[in-house]
Order: structure tokens, then sequence, then C-alpha cells
């Protein structure tokens, strides 16, 4: 379980910069190398490799060689423990907020 919690942390860290969502969202469409993907933003190099690296930790990319270049590749499957976890406390609420619905519609 504290594995599994390690992990979420990891990917709600990862998630929750808006830099490193937009690269998710680019290397969903097409895979990038790093060079390619630093070309989008007003980072240097490094910062971008910075944020691939947190993105890689969080298993939401990976990276292949392609000669001399790296290229990242999106992990749909992380993308779906982050969706599994966030629709557990969406049917608790739903289920709340429809008990509530119901009390207050009694009185």
């Amino acid at each position: 379980m504290v594995e599994s919690n390690v992990q979420l942390d990891l990917l709600f860290t990862a998630l929750s910069d808006a830099t490193r969502r937009s690269i998710l969202a680019q290397v969903a469409e097409v895979e990038m190398s790093i060079g390619e993907i630093a070309m989008h933003y007003k980072l240097t190099f490094a910062a971008i490799s910075k944020h691939i690296k947190v993105l890689e930790k969080a298993n939401l990319i990976t990276k292949r060689r392609r000669g001399k270049e790296q290229i990242v590749v999106i992990v749909p499957s992380t993308i779906k423990v982050a969706q599994k976890h966030i629709e557990q406390y969406a049917a608790m609420w739903s289920g709340r907020f429809d008990t509530l619905e119901a009390i207050l519609k009694e009185d």
C-alpha cells in the first residue's frame, strides 16, 4: 500500500505542473525528441530535461534512443492509474451529494 501511495504522489506531483502537462499532451500526439520538445518553450534545454525526468520518474513517459536522440514516448497506462484514483473520489462524492439531496427534499 505504501508503494502505491508513493507512486500516486509521484504521479500527481508530475501532473501538478502546467509545463509537464503540456509536454504530456504533445507526446501523446506524436513521439518527440527532447530537443523538439524544448523548441516549444521559452525554457532552457536543462529545464526541459528536468521536467522530462520528473515525468519519467512518475512513469508517465519513457525514453528510447533513435541514433543520438532520446525520443520521449507517453505511457498511457499510468494516466489510467490517476483516472481510477480520481473516479473513486468522484463516486464517493456523488453518493454523498445524492444522499444530501434526498435529505433536503425530505424537509
